[in-house]
């Protein structure tokens, strides 16, 4: 994906804001900006069809779900490029929420949510394992997140 230069100060305003609050009221966002709700509108649609913008929603705490465990899992394929045919596999599997194909000593790096120890051995055995081309994997089990945040945004 390439970086988009079109973006003012403006912009920049209107995502710091809603970066941090999604929920906020336009008028709140025009109102800090200094600008009509209409230009608000107009920017963030903007910002979307740019691709700036890619989602919007609500951060769901795993936990409160029955998820009590964050677990990032390293991958090893027979080969790179079995990437293609792997993640559509692990796409079936909900607990899963993240796959990077990555340098390093893994093909892949996954995140997932599990309920306990069980639950990650059998989607270990029995579904991530099972995938055609995944050669071995390495668990580490998150302990803790300690820092959640967005990425700053450039102030050129």
């Amino acid at each position: 994906m390439e970086k988009i230069d079109n973006i003012d100060n403006l912009d920049r305003k209107i995502l710091s804001i809603v970066m941090h609050n999604a929920r906020i009221p336009s008028k709140d966002v025009a109102q800090e900006c200094g600008v009509s709700r209409a230009a608000i509108h107009q920017r963030i649609q903007r910002m979307i069809d740019l691709g700036i913008i890619t989602g919007s929603g609500y951060t769901v705490n795993p936990k409160k779900l029955g998820y009590s465990t964050c677990t990032y899992i390293g991958v090893n394929l027979e080969r790179g490029a079995l990437y293609s045919t792997v993640v559509p596999e692990l796409e079936k599997i909900p607990e899963v929420v993240e796959c990077h194909f990555t340098t390093g000593p893994y093909t892949m790096m996954v995140k997932l949510f599990v309920r306990d120890n069980e639950h990650l051995m059998d989607l270990l055995n029995r579904k991530i394992q099972m995938i055609p081309g995944v050669t071995g994997t390495e668990t580490l089990i998150s302990l803790d997140n300690s820092i959640y945040r967005t990425i700053p945004l450039r102030t050129e």
